[in-house]
């Protein structure tokens, strides 16, 4: 069983916003597929599930994100290994994508979440943001909306990484970062 889960905020003021592309990956990539909704209020999440994958929004805003994927793991003795993480990132130009294991938060407080309580030896799908010239802008920014051009481009952003997703379950990462990282 893997879990999927991407980081975001609850309620449309937040929908389009650029901390959101996690849920944005998660609504397409189950709005064609034959889910169950999973109903327990212990995740703090909303739960798609397929036979052999669950899909996570958390509903805890992003700085507690971890509350739910634990509870999540736990219910269902999902190892780390097969815990993927779609998050934004500041750090990468918009529209890079790139893959990793383990290494540290970079202040991005849904991951802090999640390493204080599984660790951080899960695999996490980077997408890149890009950031403000200004370091006090960071929080502004990344709850402001997507503009226009970028959400043309996102489509295809996100059907890319929805092949990596598919293509993590089957491969090596190793493999999926030689043929899915953007830069």
């Amino acid at each position: 069983m893997f879990l999927i889960a991407g980081l975001g905020n609850p309620g449309d003021k937040y929908k389009y916003t650029r901390h959101n592309i996690g849920f944005m990956v998660i609504d397409e990539i189950t709005k064609n597929l034959n889910t169950s909704n999973i109903n327990n209020s212990n995740f703090k999440a909303i739960v798609l599930k397929t036979s052999n994958t669950l899909f996570v929004k958390p509903q805890t805003f992003m700085n507690l994100s971890g509350e739910s994927i634990v509870a999540i793991a736990n219910y269902y003795n999902i190892p780390n290994e097969n815990i993927i993480i779609v998050h934004d990132d500041l750090d990468l130009r918009f529209g890079a994508v790139k893959f990793k294991v383990g290494g540290g938060h970079g202040g991005h407080n849904g991951l802090k979440s999640i390493d204080s309580h599984i660790g951080n030896d899960y695999i996490r799908i980077r997408v890149g943001i890009g950031k403000p010239q200004n370091k006090s802008e960071v929080v502004n920014y990344v709850l402001n909306n997507f503009t226009k051009e970028e959400l043309n481009q996102l489509n295809d952003i996100i059907l890319h990484i929805i092949d990596s997703i598919e293509a993590i379950k089957k491969e090596p990462l190793e493999k999926v970062k030689s043929t899915f990282t953007i830069k």
